[in-house]
């Protein structure tokens, strides 16, 4: 990158003194998020009906896509007939979690399904290198019932199981989503942070159009995904 933007040069007591009133609005934030999680372990919930997805090994019942755990997350991804390549932001979001076995820990599993038909949903996974469980709702009013009708966007819907009956307890979509990956995280801590025009940046910061700097799908396959799929 060249730019001429760079921030103002202090001396060390002024920079920690910047750096110290910052870390109080940091810290505060953290304690609101801590509050909105407690608040979240407290929403009342919702009884799910019986669907029947599809996976990789044909129909399966809700209740067993949790595969034994009692806690699910779902992704639902943005699903286009007929296209090759499929939403680049639900294909880089959840390009990041390549290693879910931690949540084994904790009685939960993390799963995508989507709108697609499972055989092209699947030939899409390998295509991406995405290294999540897929399963399909095409036959089902599933996606629609939580918020990802087919031609909709994507969603999180989290869901509690006990014994064979399933119930819904969160969901969010849009930017409510960002807190679940680390791209953005780790962005927002840079100096010229996103680099989105929408942004509150210094003047002269380095700004482009929204969505203008993200990885398409294309290179998101050629970065991961399996050779010739």
């Amino acid at each position: 990158m060249s730019t001429t933007a760079l921030p103002p040069v202090v001396d060390a007591e002024t920079w920690q003194r910047e750096l110290d009133a910052l870390r109080v609005r940091e810290k505060a934030a953290t304690r609101e998020l801590d509050a909105i999680a407690a608040a979240r372990r407290r929403l009342p919930m919702v009884r799910m009906p019986d669907y029947t997805l599809e996976g990789e090994e044909g129909p399966v019942r809700l209740a067993d896509v949790f595969d034994g755990r009692s806690q699910l997350i779902v992704y639902n991804h943005m699903w286009f007939p007929g296209e090759t390549w499929q939403c680049p932001g639900c294909t880089g979001f959840t390009s990041q979690f390549t290693r879910l076995e931690f949540l084994d820990n904790w009685d939960a599993r993390f799963v995508i399904v989507t709108q697609g038909p499972i055989d092209e949903a699947l030939a899409y996974k390998r295509r991406v290198g995405n290294a999540m469980t897929w399963y399909s709702t095409a036959n089902s009013s599933f996606g629609t019932d939580v918020g990802a009708p087919p031609g909709g966007g994507f969603a999180v819907n989290v869901f509690l199981r006990d014994g064979d009956t399933v119930y819904r307890t969160w969901h969010t979509d849009g930017r409510g989503t960002e807190q679940l990956g680390y791209t953005f995280a780790l962005i927002d801590l840079l100096p010229y942070g996103r680099q989105e025009e929408w942004q509150d940046s210094p003047e002269g910061w380095p700004q482009s159009p929204t969505y203008s700097k993200w990885s398409g799908s294309k290179e998101i396959a050629a970065a991961y995904g399996e050779p010739g799929a």
